[in-house]
């Protein structure tokens, strides 16, 4: 069910781009965004890479914005990896500001919007600024019960599989040392220990910039997910752009590994 009329989500879609094929029981529960290309898109102006981090934050509050009005349940969007803390020194520090900053002056019109705001990753190596307006942005949201948005920061997909195992071997010692049955490892009891336990998993993934990876991302989450890649530059991604990925996605056959009917 979109929770705005197609006309006001898309209200002057390009020619040959006809918002209404959108079908509302055919829009993905779950959106997972690989936001690439602001470097790059910096460089084709001759201007320093974090003039294109600023750029794409407003194809971020569109992005929000149109899959909330949509009817899509959750997005997550990937903000920062465990690798990029590779990037030169004034980067990630200039990064680490603008998540604070941008975090604080979205929250309210979020909390408007009844979005529920959660981050995935390790927080802990965050400078506390960056840290603590997460947390705001948690605490404020915590209880709305419109779209969810992940925001993976510091988020490695290898190091949260770890992060899991870990946990249950912690529990197999301690179940072992009290004399308790040491639970059986499924799938469901790996899945509890991940940093997105609870939330569903991706329907759709979408990459910008023409990449064709997925950068430690939602490995495990991502299993059956439906990859959508456009060479289009994250700060030029539009409404019009998140439409096509929607459009593109419903015309899939997904069959989770069965065949079709």
């Amino acid at each position: 069910m979109f929770n705005k009329p197609l006309d006001v989500i898309f209200p002057n879609p390009p020619a040959g781009l006809d918002p209404h094929a959108l079908m509302p029981e055919r829009v993905p529960e779950h959106v997972a965004v690989i936001m690439d290309g602001n470097g790059r898109w910096a460089k084709k102006r001759a201007l320093n890479r974090l003039k294109g981090h600023k750029a794409g934050i407003e194809a971020v509050r569109e992005t929000i914005r149109c899959a909330s009005d949509a009817g899509v349940k959750c997005l997550t969007i990937y903000s920062f990896s465990t690798e990029n803390w590779k990037r030169p020194e004034d980067e990630v520090d200039g990064l680490m500001h603008l998540f604070a900053k941008t975090m604080l002056a979205e929250v309210d019109g979020l909390h408007e919007e009844h979005v529920r705001v959660r981050t995935i990753g390790d927080l802990s190596a965050l400078p506390r600024e960056t840290r603590d307006a997460f947390d705001e942005a948690w605490r404020k949201t915590m209880y709305n019960e419109g779209m969810t948005l992940q925001v993976a920061v510091n988020y490695g997909s290898r190091q949260e599989m770890l992060h899991s195992v870990e946990a249950i071997v912690r529990d197999a010692v301690s179940a072992a040392r009290d004399g308790r049955p040491i639970p059986a490892v499924d799938e469901a009891l790996f899945e509890r220990g991940l940093y997105t336990a609870g939330m569903p998993d991706p329907d759709l993934v979408i990459r910008t910039s023409g990449e064709m990876r997925v950068s430690n991302f939602l490995l495990w989450q991502m299993a059956y997910a439906e990859f959508y890649c456009t060479d289009v530059l994250w700060p030029d991604f539009d409404r019009y752009d998140f439409l096509r990925a929607l459009l593109d996605y419903q015309a899939r056959d997904r069959r989770f590994g069965a065949v079709s009917a």
